[in-house]
């Protein structure tokens, strides 16, 4: 399976990125920070990456129409893939991802939104956020903070919800959660397609790329909820925790669910 399985995705992945940077020559001069082509070869870069893999993808929920955020569970760097292939979405990340090898690169080109923890960066970052949302962009944050083994939901962290909340975003912007599932390999660690700890990103990508019979993910969306609607950041993170935790608790076989 590496043997062709590894080459493919680097054509696919880097094939795709080729093309998202040649479109955006002319894209960027005529439509500013809208991008009305470029999600589009994203989106399908990223449904084609899943069928080399071999990676089954089910969808259930509806998609959040109007302007608005994702938050969802974060399970390593499939979680790309499986958020891009159903939705065109811009991830928010931290600032050390634009340094990575590869994922650097492709964060970059496709329009991550690069945020340092730092509280004297707050405000230029909320000024980053509404402009980019006021565009359309639907940005998507994994409030955990960090990734997870994929079997359980980390406690989401309210301090990122904080920018939801700015008198220019309060009143126009909706949030949706999304959960993201995966069920590894028959007869495999259920944790299997998780990346955490000390696993490193290219030791994982070819353990998944060598497994000759794969599993799947389910992504699944919740209804969105407008920010007016909550009191504040840490009502918001506890209503979007349950939600994405729900899906897990149903979904998971019987025994994998961690607390």
């Amino acid at each position: 399976m590496l043997a062709w399985r590894v080459p493919l995705l680097v054509v696919v992945v880097f094939g795709g990125l080729a093309v998202h940077l040649l479109l955006r020559l002319f894209e960027r001069p005529l439509f500013g920070l809208r991008r009305p082509v470029t999600p589009y070869v994203t989106q399908g870069v990223c449904k084609a990456a899943l069928l080399v893999l071999g990676i089954g993808l089910q969808v259930s929920g509806e998609r959040m129409q109007g302007r608005g955020a994702v938050v969802a569970n974060h399970a390593g760097w499939l979680d790309i893939f499986t958020l891009n292939a159903p939705q065109r979405i811009y991830f928010v990340a931290k600032e050390e991802v634009a340094r990575w090898p590869a994922i650097g690169w492709l964060a970059r080109a496709t329009g991550t939104v690069f945020i340092r923890r730092d509280a004297r960066d707050a405000r230029l970052q909320k000024m980053v956020f509404e402009a980019r949302l006021r565009a359309g962009h639907h940005l998507c944050f994994f409030p955990e903070g960090t990734s997870s083994d994929g079997a359980r939901v980390l406690p989401f962290k309210p301090t990122l919800f904080a920018a939801f909340f700015s008198d220019e975003l309060v009143d126009i912007l909706s949030v949706q959660p999304v959960s993201l599932v995966y069920i590894g390999p028959s007869n495999r660690d259920p944790r299997f397609y998780g990346w955490w700890g000390d696993l490193s990103f290219f030791g994982h990508l070819l353990r998944v790329a060598a497994q000759p019979r794969q599993g799947r993910v389910e992504v699944v969306f919740h209804p969105p909820v407008k920010v007016s609607d909550f009191p504040g950041r840490k009502e918001l993170a506890r209503h979007c925790e349950a939600a994405v935790k729900s899906a897990l608790v149903q979904r998971l076989p019987d025994g994998v669910m961690r607390d």
